[in-house]
């Protein structure tokens, strides 16, 4: 018989620290008590809660006891367990593999295998239980589509680690254990609700654990591995083996205090009364016993990896109530809606990479195959332009050498099954050979950021950078960031292709930008940065946050710029020096719930003080675009102009020029002979002798 239960818990806002480096501390108590007198509406809610748990609790081990052989405490009970890794592109975002990890180190202990288990006192050997509580990882979301388990959400909450958390994304916790991993759980190493806090209060239900404090390697380690399954104890209705924090009661022991009551203790008869320890000291001994239980998992010591019998059939208690749900998520309907009842079919076809931009420096791309779910038997990786261009291997690591922008794909097969990915433009190969400065870019004749000129680095899940011709400084076109209609907090950099400051001792960068928030909340930041070497140092040239970027009044609209005042202008200056070759620009946008950005209209050009070349050539255009053996150039001058043309390959390599020649007011027009120039994109450039501008041009015969 399968059933299906969740595990980890503290308290209502309960929280605990493990280290190894000093005395574990323990919040659950003191801030589940200091919650109910806070709320006298949920502490007399919670108390008639826990009174019938209690009851229903003592019933369960009276006839466990009585009927020992029967197999309702000996039935495996299986836990739906769905992580949320809420962070903020920091360390605290671990791998697919150290999740999964920390389950196995939890199942470990709960099922009697955990790597120290022979160390367990001879004393308590034999109350040392199996409790036949299984956690697995879900297959399936709340509306049955296949899901690998886990959820990565990027939040600023992921730093205090409070309740908050939930309301980002809270699966039914009548069907899952929702375990939050975040980089500070409220400065603890965990907190979770007992069950009857969790019945008066769902959208609470659940786990919140520091990411160093899951599994047994990546940021965590074995020791530290212990406070999962202390959260779990918790979570199905223990309390600390030194006891003391029972609600009708509204009071608490602190672990370790020497004045404790010893008839006080746990609720579970075969946990000797005790103080409590928070080191691991085998001979400890209080409350006249001949020593103490210290490795028990409510205990707080750093090696504290068993449960007793008395513990699992009060766990199993708890699973078979009906309060906060828990009798539901072990029922078979449950674990087939959850994808937990058998092996999960392969359904769907995924990888990440240690890195989407190539420099010239580092060349090697690895990539981690996190297909699922099932067993797989076989994957086919095909890498255009990199060496080797296909795989069999789960992880392979492949060399790129010309620049450009490549897809990725992946086929995986299960034997019978196979599905398959393409990651469109996933890689960019750049070169350190760059555009020549002066230098501008308007984006009106640019058919992809994800291409030679441009490319978009998208951090999070949500919209990136985007073309559009809904809005824009001048001309048709700008780029855009979709932040209205994104409800996470997002990440998003857009880096230029290399930019050759040679011969500069300072420049200037200058471009247009607007926004607008959506409320006085709003904390949406962009910074943009000078970068040296590809991918050396980033050096902020401009950052505005909150109000410090908007360039309208607030709006609870979806935000378009329509008026030449709803843009605002920037200049900052890059001394050259700073930079080696292989200059770019990167547009950093961290998006926290605000409103539209739209760029356009970027330049770097000569020291200050000189005019922007877009106020003296308008109007210019490529036609033919696509071409073949020739095509046309045309502009507009505001003053009679020397100028001269010039069209650089995608390396930056000069591949045609035109001397300069005097050009008078108004409109005018020059023929390019390409009938020289191969297939491919390539760079028209309008050059003064100071400054420069550009557009595409694509050769198509």
């Amino acid at each position: 018989m399968n059933k299906i239960i969740p595990l980890l818990f503290v308290s209502l806002i309960s929280q605990i620290t493990f280290s190894q480096n000093q005395l574990l501390h323990c919040g659950a108590d003191e801030m589940r008590i200091t919650t109910l007198k806070q709320h006298p509406q949920i502490a007399k809610a919670v108390i008639a809660k826990d009174a019938q748990l209690e009851s229903f609790t003592r019933n369960f081990v009276q006839n466990a006891n009585q009927h020992a052989s029967k197999s309702s405490t000996t039935a495996t009970y299986i836990i739906p367990v769905v992580f949320h890794v809420i962070h903020n592109y920091g360390a605290e975002n671990i791998s697919d593999a150290q999740l999964k990890d920390g389950i196995d180190i939890v199942n470990k202990t709960f099922r009697k295998q955990h790597p120290n288990t022979g160390s367990i006192v001879a004393a308590f050997q034999g109350i040392h239980a199996d409790c036949d509580i299984e956690f697995r990882l879900a297959t399936k979301d709340p509306n049955g589509n296949c899901h690998s388990g886990i959820n990565r959400i990027a939040s600023t909450l992921t730093s205090s680690g409070d309740h908050r958390v939930k309301n980002l994304i809270h699966w039914p916790p009548t069907q899952y254990l929702n375990v939050y991993v975040v980089a500070n759980a409220a400065g603890l190493a965990g907190h979770a609700v007992w069950p009857s806090d969790a019945d008066t209060i769902p959208l609470w239900d659940g786990i919140v654990l520091s990411h160093n404090y899951v599994g047994t390697f990546g940021t965590s380690n074995l020791t530290q591995s212990v406070a999962f399954a202390h959260e779990c104890g918790h979570y199905l209705n223990l309390q600390h083996i030194w006891g003391g924090n029972n609600v009708p009661g509204f009071y608490y022991y602190p672990c370790g205090d020497p004045n404790k009551d010893c008839n006080i203790d746990d609720l579970v008869a075969d946990t000797p009364p005790t103080i409590g320890y928070q080191s691991c000291n085998l001979s400890a001994a209080s409350c006249g016993n001949t020593v103490d239980n210290v490795q028990n998992a409510m205990d707080y010591s750093y090696c504290n990896i068993m449960f007793t019998e008395g513990q699992k059939t009060r766990m199993q208690a708890c699973l078979n109530s009906s309060i906060a749900g828990r009798n539901n998520l072990w029922q078979t309907a449950n674990l087939i809606a959850t994808g937990v009842y058998t092996t999960a079919p392969l359904c769907k076809a995924d990888f990440i990479s240690n890195k989407t931009m190539v420099c010239p420096s580092s060349s090697s791309v690895t990539y981690t195959n996190t297909s699922y779910n099932g067993s797989l038997t076989s994957l086919e990786w095909s890498f255009p332009g990199g060496t080797p261009s296909v795989s069999a291997v789960s992880n392979p690591t492949i060399t790129y050498s010309t620049p450009g922008s490549y897809n990725v794909g992946l086929k995986v097969k299960n034997g019978t099954d196979s599905v398959m990915i393409v990651k469109q433009h996933y890689i960019n190969v750049q070169s350190n050979t760059g555009a020549v400065y002066p230098y501008s870019e308007g984006f009106e004749t640019m058919p992809s950021l994800n291409g030679t000129e441009w490319y978009t680095n998208n951090l999070d899940t949500s919209n990136t950078w985007q073309l559009t011709q809904l809005a824009s400084a001048s001309g048709s076109v700008s780029i855009m960031i979709d932040n209205f209609n994104s409800h996470l907090d997002g990440k998003d950099e857009l880096y230029s292709r290399a930019i050759n400051l040679s011969g500069a001792s300072a420049v200037n960068l200058s471009f247009k930008y607007a926004f607008a928030r959506r409320d006085t909340s709003n904390k949406d930041q962009l910074i943009v940065y000078g970068v040296s070497n590809c991918n050396g140092t980033a050096i902020p040239r401009f950052n505005a946050t909150g109000s410090a970027l908007e360039t309208v009044s607030l709006t609870t609209n979806a935000f378009y710029p329509t008026l030449p005042s709803d843009w605002k202008s920037v200049t900052a200056s890059i001394l050259a020096a700073q930079f080696t070759s292989g200059f770019r620009l990167k547009f950093l946008f961290n998006g926290h719930g605000g409103n539209n950005l739209f760029i356009d209209d970027i330049n770097i050009d000569i020291a200050t003080g000189t005019k922007d070349i877009s106020e003296m050539i308008e109007g210019m255009a490529v036609f033919p675009n696509p071409a073949s053996t020739h095509c046309s150039l045309k502009f507009n001058l505001s003053q009679t102009k020397s100028l001269s043309v010039n069209v650089f390959n995608v390396l930056g390599e000069k591949v045609y020029t035109i001397s300069k020649n005097v050009y008078e007011v108004g409109q005018n027009e020059i023929t390019l002979n390409t009938a020289n120039l191969s297939n491919g994109m390539y760079i028209v450039q309008l050059f003064d002798g100071t400054r420069a501008m550009n557009k595409q041009l694509v050769i198509s015969k």
